[in-house]
C-alpha cells in the first residue's frame, strides 16, 4: 500500500525530482511525427511541474501547504471526525474551452467537445462502459467522484503563424498567441492545441497542480486527443484535482499520496492483463492514472475521490467551486 501520509521535506524532495529522465521537453528542439500512431501515452505533468519550480522556488511551498491541507483532511476522514464529502451532494464545474488552431480544419467542433465532456461525467460518475471488466479485488475500492463537467464557454482564436506548441503555458496567454484564462476560482479552463510534440512522439496533454498561478490554472489538451473515446482530460483532470501517477513516478515504494492504489514499479502500456503483479501486489492498471490505453482505463478508488474531495474543502485550494 502507498503511504498516505508524507512530511513537508518528503514533499519537496518528491517535487524537486520529479522530472522524467527524458530529455528536458522545455530546453529541446521539438520535431514533428507524421504519425500520429508513433504516439506514446505521454502526460508532461511532472516535466511541467519540474520547469516550473526551477523558474519559481515559491511554487513549492504554496503546493507544500496544499499538501498539508489534504494529509489533515484525509485523517480526518478515516477518524470519522466528519463525512468524506464536505459538501452538499454532486459538484459541478463550468468548463471554458480555448481552442487554439491556425488550419480550420484544426478547429475542434462543438459536438466533439461535447462529446469529451460525455465522457469525463462517465469517468468521474462511475458510468465508464469498460468498467465491468473491473477485477473482484478493486471492486470494493471503486469510487464515484460526484463531479459532474458543463461547457460554460467556448473561446476560439485562430494562430496563422504557429501549428506546434511547447508545453510552456504560452497557449495560455493572448500576449503570445493564445488566450487568456477566464475566472479560474470559479471554472475548469481547458486549452487545446493542435500539436504539442515531442522527440518521435507527440504530447498527449499536460496540468497545473492546485497551488499554482491562477494566470496557468487549467489543463492543456492536444486536438487529436479530445474526444468521446479520449481518456487524456480524465487523466489531466485529476492532475488538476492534485491526483498523482497511480506509480508515484518512482519504482517500487513510490507514493501517489493514496492508500488503496497498489504500488507499481513504472507506468503501464498498451491494456494490460489481468493480473499484473510487481512490487508484491497486483497493479490496477485500469486506473485513470496510469498510462494504459484509453479503453483499459475505467476507475478512481476512494482514496483518489478523498483526495480529490479535499481541494473542494472549505479552505481547499478549489473551495469556491463547491460554493
Amino acid at each position: 500500500m502507498k503511504k498516505l501520509i508524507l512530511s513537508l521535506a518528503v514533499v519537496a524532495s518528491v517535487l524537486i525530482g520529479c522530472e522524467t529522465n527524458e530529455q528536458n521537453p522545455i530546453e529541446s528542439e521539438f520535431t514533428e511525427t507524421t504519425s500520429l500512431q508513433k504516439a506514446e501515452k505521454q502526460c508532461f505533468t511532472m516535466d511541467v511541474l519540474g520547469k516550473n519550480i526551477s523558474n519559481d522556488p515559491s511554487l513549492k511551498g504554496k503546493m507544500e501547504a496544499v499538501e498539508s491541507f489534504t494529509n489533515e483532511y484525509v485523517s480526518k476522514v478515516k477518524k470519522g471526525e466528519f463525512s468524506q464529502r464536505l459538501v452538499n451532494g454532486k459538484i459541478q464545474i463550468p468548463v471554458v474551452f480555448h481552442v487554439i488552431y491556425k488550419r480550420s480544419s484544426e478547429n475542434v467542433s462543438l459536438a466533439v467537445l461535447q462529446d469529451q465532456i460525455t465522457a469525463m461525467n462517465e469517468d468521474f460518475n462511475l458510468q465508464n462502459p469498460n468498467r465491468g471488466s473491473l477485477p473482484a479485488e478493486f471492486a470494493g475500492v471503486e469510487a464515484n467522484v460526484e463531479v459532474d463537467f458543463v461547457i460554460e464557454s467556448v473561446i476560439r482564436v485562430q494562430n496563422k503563424k504557429k501549428r506546434r506548441w511547447r508545453p510552456d503555458d504560452s497557449m495560455k496567454f493572448a500576449s503570445s498567441g493564445g488566450s487568456d484564462v477566464v475566472n479560474p476560482q470559479e471554472f475548469l479552463n481547458i486549452w487545446i492545441v493542435n500539436y504539442m510534440p515531442y522527440q518521435t512522439g507527440q504530447i498527449l496533454g499536460y496540468a497545473q497542480f492546485p497551488g499554482g498561478s491562477w494566470s496557468t490554472d487549467g489543463v492543456v489538451l492536444a486536438a487529436p486527443f479530445v474526444g468521446r473515446n479520449q481518456r487524456t482530460a480524465t487523466h489531466e483532470v485529476g492532475h488538476w484535482l492534485n491526483l498523482r501517477h497511480i506509480w508515484g513516478d518512482g519504482g517500487c515504494g513510490a507514493s501517489d499520496f493514496v492508500a488503496d492504489t497498489p504500488d507499481a514499479d513504472g507506468p503501464s502500456r498498451g491494456c494490460p492483463s489481468y493480473p499484473t503483479n510487481e512490487c508484491g501486489s497486483n497493479n490496477m492498471t485500469m486506473n485513470f492514472m496510469d498510462y494504459s490505453d484509453d479503453n483499459c482505463m475505467y476507475m478512481f478508488t476512494q482514496g483518489q475521490k478523498t483526495r480529490m474531495d479535499a481541494v473542494f474543502a472549505p479552505g481547499g485550494f478549489r473551495a469556491t467551486m463547491a460554493d
